[in-house]
């Protein structure tokens, strides 16, 4: 591909820049939910669009019209690996040992809200990546199964198969964990 005039580069810069307003959201919400640390959230949204902005023209190419959200993901995805393989070379502190900070009234509510929560947080930390990875594009980014099949590289019917099991899995990983935090 030849080289840009500067009419098709401020053209092409405007449309990314659309793209990072329309997107920037999803992007670092699904870093968080992968990371669960709003720094290293924040280093992955950056780094996600800067390689999106080194392959944005070919992607709009490739896209055929199709929204480039799957697309942003994939390569947050891809960034989001990259951070665990590193990680695992040298130690963290778990997400679960980080201080909380204590609310100044709290309920009974509240407390059990809290609790559901941490438990249902702490079932998605214990399902398989691929089943993880679909919950967080579903439930916290809200993207359909067609998008979430886009950025994971399957079928359609597979991603439905993978949701529904990794419900089914979370359902019973916070039911048992709940059972056993009862006694």
């Amino acid at each position: 591909m030849d080289e840009p005039d500067s009419a098709d580069k401020a053209k092409l810069d405007a449309q990314f820049a659309e793209l990072y307003r329309t997107h920037l959201r999803d992007v670092y919400s699904y870093a968080y939910y992968r990371v669960g640390d709003h720094h290293d959230a924040e280093d992955l949204t950056e780094q996600t669009f800067l390689q999106a902005y080194r392959h944005f023209a070919r992607a709009l190419e490739e896209s055929g019209g199709r929204p480039l959200r799957p697309w942003l993901i994939r390569i947050a995805h891809n960034l989001a690996a990259n951070h665990y393989r590193d990680r695992s070379r040298r130690p963290q502190t778990h997400i679960d040992e980080s201080t909380v900070l204590p609310a100044t009234h709290t309920t009974e509510d509240l407390v059990e809200g809290r609790d559901e929560l941490k438990r249902i947080l702490a079932g998605v930390q214990q399902l398989p990546d691929d089943r993880r990875e679909a919950l967080i594009m579903r439930f916290a980014l809200g993207m359909d199964n067609r998008e979430i099949a886009r950025a994971m590289g399957r079928s359609d019917g597979a991603t439905k198969v993978l949701l529904h099991r990794a419900i089914k899995q979370l359902e019973g990983i916070v039911g048992s964990s709940a059972k056993g935090g009862d006694r």
